[in-house]
């Protein structure tokens, strides 16, 4: 439990976490994962609190082979009622694969590029081209009494063009708002951003964009994350990505490492009076078993300190 405190006036109560690292973290891990793991992990996640996850993507089994398994996941996962159940499609034959199993998940997400060049490495599309085949899909996944989430990447910075104009950035979300978009996801896809970017870029969008929730996802290449997280909630933002362990990253440029860590987002937010909802405990004891899947150490700093409060409790480890 967090410790008790004010919440300061200029900060949001709470937040809502979607904790991502069952897609996002696990697609760049070079070893294939044994379905057996997943669904394990997945029930373990779903029971800490967590109430939204991104359980798998529907992308082409030859890119991404790690996640060639993600119907089988879907059918075998259980979720309690209450989590929100989410899955990327890349586009319509991603969402035809999904559709399926629609009583298996309750949000789609689906992605495009701020930058030109990172879209056209990523997907093969530019941008404009992105944004005409997310068309169908929204209006597809609406039909069928889904959320929708868009995810902007590299909307703080391009590792091939540099600099992101964010007037460019809201302009897309304009578009995908148009579209009927209400959850607008801002990727810092290679950890360029900075907390006086981050504040001011989301006190902008919040106001060009009024209705759409905006969600922050940020990596920790640069080890400025976290910096960069508390910037977005300074300017009001309240919907947050992360992956359990720090895993993920972009696969496209290299030295692009993980997303920020689940543990050390709700750590540092309980010790700032914000509540999440998530039992961080719980939390480290399922990133501890995905550390004995890997058989690799995880990069979060909680899972190696432990939680704030065990110094505070004398009889606790030390």
């Amino acid at each position: 439990m967090a410790p008790e405190q004010p919440t300061d006036d200029d900060l949001p109560a709470t937040v809502r976490i979607r904790e991502v690292g069952p897609r996002d973290g696990f697609q760049n891990e070079p070893e294939r994962i044994a379905t057996d793991d997943k669904v394990a992990l997945i029930d373990r996640l779903v029971r800490t609190g967590i109430d939204r996850i991104e359980l798998t993507s529907f992308v082409r089994p030859d890119v991404i082979p790690q996640l060639a398994d993600a119907e089988e996941v879907l059918r075998r996962i259980d979720v309690p009622e209450g989590v929100s159940r989410s899955v990327l499609v890349p586009n319509e034959r991603g969402l035809d694969r999904a559709l399926p199993l629609r009583e298996r998940f309750d949000e789609v997400g689906v992605f495009l590029s701020a930058s030109e060049t990172h879209n056209r490495k990523n997907v093969n599309r530019a941008v404009q081209e992105s944004l005409a085949g997310i068309a169908p899909v929204v209006a597809r996944a609406q039909a069928e009494g889904l959320h929708v989430e868009a995810v902007i990447a590299t909307s703080f910075g391009c590792p091939y063009e540099g600099d992101v104009d964010p007037a460019r950035v809201r302009e897309i979300a304009g578009e995908l708002a148009a579209m009927g978009v209400t959850e607008i996801g801002f990727g810092d896809t290679t950890g360029m951003a900075n907390p006086r970017q981050v504040r001011r870029f989301f006190a902008d969008a919040a106001a060009a964009l009024p209705g759409v929730l905006l969600t922050a996802h940020f990596h920790n290449t640069r080890g400025q994350g976290l910096a960069n997280a508390v910037a977005a909630l300074e300017a009001g933002c309240t919907s947050f990505e992360s992956s359990f362990g720090e895993l993920g990253g972009c696969p496209v440029p290299k030295g692009a490492t993980g997303n920020i860590a689940t543990e050390d987002l709700v750590s540092m937010l309980h010790e700032m009076g914000v509540a999440t909802g998530i039992d961080l405990r719980a939390l480290l004891d399922a990133s501890r078993a995905v550390q004995g899947v890997l058989g690799r150490p995880l990069g979060s700093h909680t899972l190696v300190a432990g939680p704030i409060d065990w110094h505070r409790d004398a009889g606790a480890p030390a």
